[in-house]
């Protein structure tokens, strides 16, 4: 490696150093978005505020409060509300679900009678309100083969969970954590790095010098690169030890995986440094271009399948769509690049053209 581009090279890391905004982005913001993202965003419901109606008020109904008064899901709020303030309790959020009882309960389960119970759930959150329908559902279920010893169905299902046996939600969103924040770091890190040439007057005196337009981007470049796979590891660190998310596959392929997206998420900030004359619209520019597509379109949160054709036309052209599938792949199922390799091609694809436009784009408003 030649002089000039390492000297390049050492004026970047002493601007990462001495440049407090830098640091906060390299260093601070990811932690804060892991803690944030990883303890906000969670899909596992506890503690359900729920109504019972017993209008039976015999000691079979009293089984059924207890086992729910049992379950860690439900906090039962309100028993044997007035039937006139069902829907102001369900208004004032006093609670999400209403158990009723029948009456005729104890009578018809002495008799081996099918007993239809009524439940009520508020479903303004249609997410929430098909959680409380299948918790409610197990719980019956449960207290349906206690009291009837028989065999209720001819055939039974015994579900095996793969993959994520506890259906912790850490294990699905603090992989796609890791795709979310490489990419805007890696993207912000070297566009207001550039910008930031260009506001001080610097960047002139950088074209005036006798250096090589591709030596001021690979020692504009690398540094960055060093210091965004260096925060995908704290993360993935972080993720593991804090979360305890557990690491199936390959640490190596991992390792190779985010230092492609991470040179991908450097194309994406050198691309816009082309386009923006201010650090402000940088940073607007990247917040729109990365953040809001990777969240919203790639599959972090949503299922890609289950979007209007359109967007999911979309989210092929996002980088982080198959970064997510290789990811969550090798960390919670092993996979390995066997399995992995039509994802691994399509990112390698995105990331060499993103780079290729942005070095010539770059190369040319050298040269203007």
């Amino acid at each position: 490696m030649n002089r000039i581009l390492l000297s390049i090279m050492r004026k970047e890391f002493i601007h990462i150093i001495r440049d407090p905004q830098t640091l906060v982005i390299a260093i601070l913001m990811p932690v804060m978005m892991l803690f944030l993202y990883g303890y906000a965003i969670n899909l596992e419901m506890k503690q359900i505020d729920v109504g019972i109606a017993d209008l039976s008020a015999t000691p079979q109904s009293r089984q059924i409060v207890e086992r729910l008064a049992s379950n860690d899901f439900f906090n039962i709020t309100i028993i044997n509300p007035d039937y006139k303030d069902y829907e102001k309790l369900f208004k004032y959020r006093k609670m999400r679900s209403l158990l009723i009882i029948p009456v005729d309960y104890a009578k018809k389960i002495e008799l081996n009678n099918k007993v239809q119970l009524q439940l009520l759930i508020d479903a303004s959150d249609p997410n929430a309100a098909n959680y409380i329908n299948n918790y409610f559902s197990a719980v019956i279920f449960e207290e349906t083969i206690g009291i009837n010893h028989r065999k209720i169905n001819l055939y039974s299902v015994e579900p095996r969970i793969l993959y994520n046996p506890d259906m912790r939600s850490a294990n699905f969103f603090i992989p796609g954590l890791i795709a979310v924040i490489l990419i805007l770091v890696s993207a912000l890190l070297t566009s207001i790095a550039v910008v930031r040439e260009k506001e001080n007057g610097t960047m002139e005196q950088l074209m005036v010098s006798p250096v090589h337009p591709y030596q001021i981007i690979i020692g504009k470049v690398l540094p960055y690169t060093l210091l965004g796979y260096i925060n995908g590891v704290m993360i993935l660190a972080m993720g593991s030890l804090i979360f305890d998310v557990p690491i199936v596959g390959s640490l190596l392929l991992i390792n190779f995986m985010m230092l492609i997206y991470v040179l991908c998420g450097m194309s994406f900030g050198l691309l816009i440094s082309t386009i923006t004359d201010s650090q402000q619209i940088a940073l607007m520019a990247t917040l729109m271009i990365t953040m809001l597509p990777t969240v919203l379109l790639s599959g972090f949160i949503f299922p890609i399948k289950s979007m209007p054709d359109l967007f999911q036309y979309i989210s092929y052209v996002i980088p982080a769509t198959y970064f997510l599938e290789i990811i969550r792949g090798i960390i919670l199922k092993g996979n390995g690049i066997s399995e992995l390799y039509q994802q691994t091609l399509i990112l390698s694809g995105i990331t060499i053209f993103l780079l290729s436009l942005s070095i010539k784009k770059f190369k040319t408003n050298l040269q203007l």
